[in-house]
């Protein structure tokens, strides 16, 4: 017969706890890195009709190439399709694509979506078809959504050719099949509608959220009713803390407000949540689309407390855009300022500096990452290109600039804080502490993790005791 002593016992559970934190847990600085570089481009060309007709455009000023840069990406099926907003003169077409299947070279030229026609002006009264779009959402009933901003030369001599339109083209056909113009009131002074996010569980009743980045609010658009609306709350407001970002040595203060919009899967109740975040913010807030898709509540001030704060990316942690892959529930951060893209398990409880995970870190190959996405595959996409030096100062046409890096979201969050093949500590304590816990009761203990052990975690518990006993016998911690 043996007892263990209270201070035994103390030490007993702070070296299972060790064990079980330096075998099972990841540091959250380290990660694999596993991502790798699918394409690259010095500078972005088009597949134009002939040479002759590139030398022409070359020559008219209509294909500037030191002017082109990718800032938005999806890949739907075996297509990435890419984002190269009129910001400057010179670009032929602003929304553009690869067959994932016919590229043999990592710079591939792009083709026009949908045609080129589409980004050609038919008179001097008449804009294109797509101006000037800076993020696309593909859905999963097969509809690419275009959030067009209408404005040429953003950084030039700025024209606005057309009011800020969500264009929905079908993908099977490539053919328009809506075009919706923000009403007159959706459009403030400042607005830049710069994100997209679509809830699409059901089809015919699918909603858009668009972020006004620039005069800080968020439309619902309704594609079953045709009609939007405009949800306005403080927490899509820039932190004057937040606005400072220094990239590659270029410094430059940025006051944006609501940009990252990530959605979950639809909960119990059938609505999803909207996790989002201004672009100079270091937080996280959510709200569930069941107040967003009620236009008298999501337009009722009484609706405020709907909205959570979630927690802190820490220093530096300002995050462009977000996604949150469904089948995993991770959501993935680019970081500008840590030349980063990093990840959060939306089952943790608490979002801070130490709960998230490196998924890839580059002074090189992750400058300034500008958009994320998991496609139908589970296969997470990323862009990156330089931005704050292509709007700041100059791109170096000898320079790789722009990159297309991709890996599986199980090998992105392998070993990171995001894995969720790591069984959270907290569990295994709970568990340790009903082992060890005499009880007296005859009723058959509830099910769930933080009650029950699996088979699997019981015969790592018995191991683990197994062992410690052991050395604790052996180091006289426990008396006979």
């Amino acid at each position: 017969m043996f007892r263990i002593t209270r201070s035994s016992m103390h030490r007993l559970l702070v070296t299972v706890c060790l064990l079980h934190l330096t075998t099972f847990i990841p540091r959250p600085a380290l990660g694999n890195d596993n991502l790798r570089v699918a394409y690259q481009w010095n500078q972005i060309d088009f597949e134009f009709s002939s040479d002759t007709e590139r030398q022409e455009a070359l020559a008219s000023g209509r294909y500037i190439p030191e002017n082109v840069i990718p800032v938005g990406l999806e890949v739907y099926k075996k297509r990435l399709f890419l984002t190269l907003p009129r910001w400057k003169q010179g670009i032929p077409a602003s929304l553009a694509y690869i067959n994932l299947n016919e590229t043999t070279t990592q710079s591939p030229r792009l083709y026009p979506y949908p045609n080129w026609s589409a980004h050609r002006r038919l008179s001097e009264n008449d804009a294109q078809e797509i101006v000037s779009p800076f993020r696309i959402r593909a859905d999963r009933c097969g509809r690419l959504w275009v959030l067009d901003t209408g404005v040429d030369e953003l950084l030039g001599n700025t024209t606005v050719f057309a009011p800020t339109s969500l264009l929905v083209y079908d993908l099977t056909s490539d053919n328009l099949l809506r075009r919706y113009q923000f009403p007159s009131d959706h459009l403030k002074e400042n607005s830049f509608y710069a994100n997209i996010a679509v809830e699409d569980a059901v089809c015919d009743d699918t909603f858009a959220y668009a972020a006004d980045l620039g005069s800080p609010g968020l439309v619902v658009y309704s594609w079953k009713q045709q009609e939007s609306w405009r949800v306005k709350h403080h927490f899509f407001y820039p932190d004057p803390l937040a606005g400072n970002y220094n990239i590659t040595g270029i410094n430059f203060q940025w006051d944006d407000g609501l940009f990252g919009l990530a959605l979950s899967k639809p909960q119990s109740d059938g609505f999803a949540t909207l996790f989002f975040h201004p672009l100079s913010s270091l937080n996280e807030f959510s709200v569930s689309t069941k107040v967003l898709r009620n236009r008298t509540y999501a337009l009722d001030t009484r609706n405020y407390k709907e909205f959570k704060v979630l927690g802190s990316r820490g220093p530096n942690g300002q995050a462009g855009v977000a996604f949150l892959d469904q089948k995993t529930g991770v959501i993935f951060y680019a970081l500008p300022n840590l030349n980063a893209v990093t990840c959060w398990k939306t089952s943790n409880r608490a979002l801070n500096f130490k709960s998230l995970g490196r998924v890839y870190m580059s002074s090189v190959e992750m400058v300034f990452p500008n958009d994320v996405k998991v496609d139908d595959e589970s296969r997470l996409w990323v862009l990156s290109d330089r931005l704050h030096q292509y709007m700041y100062e100059s791109l170096n046409r000898n320079d790789i600039n722009f990159r297309v890096l991709t890996a599986t979201v199980k090998d992105a969050i392998q070993n990171t804080a995001c894995d969720t093949n790591i069984k959270p500590l907290p569990d295994i304590i709970t568990n340790l502490g009903d082992i060890l816990r005499p009880s007296t009761s005859t009723v058959a203990p509830k099910s769930g993790s933080s009650v029950a052990l699996t088979l699997q975690s019981n015969r790592f518990i018995t191991v683990l005791l197994a062992t410690v006993i052991t050395l604790l016998f052996s180091s006289n911690l426990i008396t006979t």
